[in-house]
């Protein structure tokens, strides 16, 4: 007796596994902001939290978002509950 098992073929699909998507330039969009505002917003932070999914960052974008986290640990950039700085 076949097992239904032996026919079953399971393909992942990494949207389905990452459903954030990181726009091209959203990382350098994203520091050139925080750098002229001082505010790391509710919309950046998502930016951020979709950059640490994305596997295929590279190293000067990876080298961004840390340079980003670190302002915010040192107090340098403030976090708001806002969409947008600007007000």
């Amino acid at each position: 007796m076949r097992k239904p098992a032996d026919d079953v073929h399971i393909e992942f699909n990494r949207t389905a596994m990452n459903p954030l998507q990181l726009l091209p330039g959203a990382i350098s969009e994203i520091l050139a902001s925080v750098s002229d505002t001082g505010v790391l917003t509710l919309a950046d932070r998502y930016g951020l939290m979709a950059a640490t999914f994305d596997e295929s960052l590279n190293d000067e974008d990876r080298g961004c978002v840390n340079r980003l986290l670190r302002a915010v640990i040192r107090g340098r950039v403030t976090m708001v509950n806002e969409l947008s700085a600007a007000a």
